[in-house]
C-alpha cells in the first residue's frame, strides 16, 4: 500500500545475476504500489562486515578490555556509533518491511550480509534483554528472506541430501529476525537457477513479481520451532 517503506538488503556482486534481477523486480513492483523502497547494496557500498573497535566513535566504556557487545550498546545509547551503522539503523527504523536478497553460501548468508546483521542489530537498538523474541525492539516490522540456492529442491527436502531447507532458516529467521521482534513472512526460494533454462529463470522472476503484488495481505509464519522442525 502507498506510504509503506521497504528496505532491501542486497548481497550480490553482479547486477546481471538472478539475485540482481530479483532485487530489481522487487524495487519496480513495490514502487509501483506506491511504497518507498531503499536498497542497501552491500558489495557496491563496500560494507565492512567485521565487528571492530572502529564501530565506536570516541572513548570506550572500558578501555582495559574490549567487549564489542557492551561497547556498541553503550555507544548506541550515547549516539557514538560509527556513521555507517547509524545510517543503516535509520533505514531499518523507518522500514515496515525488510527484504534480504542473497545467494545461499554454505547453508547461510554471504559473510558481507552476516556482517550487516552482526554490526547493525546492536543491543539497545534491536533487542534489549528481556525485550527479545515477541517483545524485541523491532516489533511491527516484517522480514522476508529471498535467496537462490546451488542445490535443487529435491536436495533440500527432508529426505534429501541437504535436509529440509527450513532447518537452515532457523538461525536466520528465528535466531536473528524473530529475536529482534520482527515478524517473518514465508521465504522466497529460487532453487538451483544455474542449472535451469533461461525460460525457467524468467518464470522465477515472474513468480516473484506475482507474489509481491499481494505481499501485504500475507500472514507471517508461525514463529515456533514447529515451523522449522516438524
Amino acid at each position: 500500500p502507498p506510504g509503506r517503506k521497504v528496505l532491501i538488503v542486497y548481497a550480490h556482486q553482479e547486477p546481471k545475476s538472478l539475485n540482481g534481477s530479483l532485487k530489481r523486480v522487487a524495487v519496480e513492483e513495490l514502487s509501483k504500489q506506491g511504497c518507498s523502497v531503499t536498497v542497501s547494496d552491500l558489495y557496491a557500498m563496500q560494507f565492512e562486515p567485521r565487528a571492530t573497535r572502529n564501530d565506536i566513535v570516541g572513548c570506550l566504556h572500558n578501555s582495559e578490555e574490549f567487549d564489542y557487545g557492551v561497547e556498541t550498546w553503550q555507544a548506541y545509547k550515547r549516539g557514538g556509533l560509527s556513521s555507517d551503522l547509524i545510517e543503516e539503523q535509520k533505514k531499518v527504523q523507518e522500514a515496515d518491511l525488510l527484504i534480504f536478497q542473497f545467494p545461499l553460501y554454505w547453508f547461510s548468508m554471504p559473510a558481507i550480509m552476516k556482517g550487516w546483521m552482526d554490526r547493525v542489530l546492536v543491543q539497545g537498538f534491536a533487542h534489549e534483554y528481556p525485550n527479545c523474541y515477541d517483545s524485541g525492539l523491532l516489533q511491527n516490522k516484517l522480514a522476508l528472506f529471498s535467496f537462490t540456492t546451488g542445490g535443487s529442491k529435491e536436495m533440500y527436502a527432508k529426505e534429501g541430501s541437504s535436509g529440509d531447507i527450513r532447518y537452515l532458516l532457523w538461525p536466520l529467521q528465528h535466531g536473528i529476525m524473530h529475536f529482534c521482534g520482527v515478524r517473518v513472512l514465508a521465504p522466497h526460494i529460487c532453487f538451483a537457477p544455474e542449472y535451469v533454462s533461461e525460460e525457467k529463470r524468467k518464470e522465477m522472476l515472474i513468480a516473484w513479481a506475482q507474489r509481491l503484488k499481494t505481499l501485504w495481505k500475507e500472514e507471517p509464519i508461525n514463529c515456533s520451532p514447529e515451523w522449522y522442525f516438524k
